[in-house]
């Protein structure tokens, strides 16, 4: 299984908004993500649903500037 196809499953999530925001922004902000980017995203992928919507909808915001970056181009998506 390829790297992309791994990340893309793992976007897969229980709430069908996020697998949308998820894999749109895989999509489209992916492939031109400096390594820490991806690093950062990836530990996105770790947090539960709730979290990671609560972030993505701007409800929390995380101390790390390169996470803050990533969450920004996801909500761009």
């Amino acid at each position: 299984m390829t790297e992309m196809n791994r990340l893309r499953w793992n976007c897969r999530r229980g709430m069908l908004e996020l697998d949308l925001v998820l894999t749109g922004f895989l999509d489209k902000h992916y492939p031109k993500l400096t390594g820490s980017q991806v690093k950062v995203f990836k530990e996105l992928l770790d947090y539960p649903d709730t979290d990671l919507w609560d972030m993505i909808m701007a409800r929390t915001e995380p101390a790390d500037n390169t996470m803050k970056t990533v969450l920004q181009l996801i909500r761009a998506s």
